[in-house]
């Protein structure tokens, strides 16, 4: 299953591909969408969704995550972050693709056990788990990334539960 996971942003909205088979993962490919700064805020984000149409039509993901909106102190960027996320939502749901949406703790815990890791553990776990030599220097790709491997992980859990259930009820 080929994953399109993606950390949004107006200035920057960070992608990441994966193919997730069993339990292993392969990395693909992986960026940054950037707007610059000048036009209006629509404009950015005509951008924004014109740039995630093109990269859709070309990398053909089977599933999209995105990280669900969450601000803790900076509630400034939230309204533009919020703006820029349903953007690419629409961009997604307009080429039928299923859309699945992780919290920044559901992402700490799919990587690494733990709710309250750091940046560094997340990025460090990306580059094992896809058997990079080193992360993304780019934090909003290894974001994205980061977002991917986790909905190959609720992904499988899920799989597995429904194969068990679906087991269950042919032995009966």
């Amino acid at each position: 299953m080929i994953i399109l996971g993606l950390d949004p942003g107006t200035a920057i909205t960070g992608w990441g591909l994966i193919d997730a088979q069993g339990g292993s993962y392969r990395l693909l490919d992986y960026g940054t969408l950037r707007t610059k700064p000048g036009p209006s805020d629509a404009e950015r984000l005509v951008r924004l969704h014109d740039s995630l149409c093109d990269l859709l039509l070309q990398k053909r993901p089977d599933c999209v995550a995105v990280e669900e909106l969450f601000f803790n102190r900076n509630t400034t960027t939230a309204v533009p972050v919020g703006q820029a996320r349903g953007v690419l939502l629409l961009a997604c749901a307009k080429q039928g693709l299923p859309i699945a949406e992780y919290t920044p703790l559901q992402v700490k815990q799919a990587l690494t056990g733990f709710g309250r890791a750091e940046k560094k553990q997340i990025q460090y776990m990306v580059a094992r788990l896809l058997q990079m030599d080193a992360p993304p220097k780019n934090d909003d790709a290894a974001d994205a990334l980061a977002i991917a491997i986790t909905h190959a992980h609720y992904y499988r859990g899920e799989k597995l539960l429904q194969d068990a259930a679906e087991g269950r009820k042919e032995r009966r």
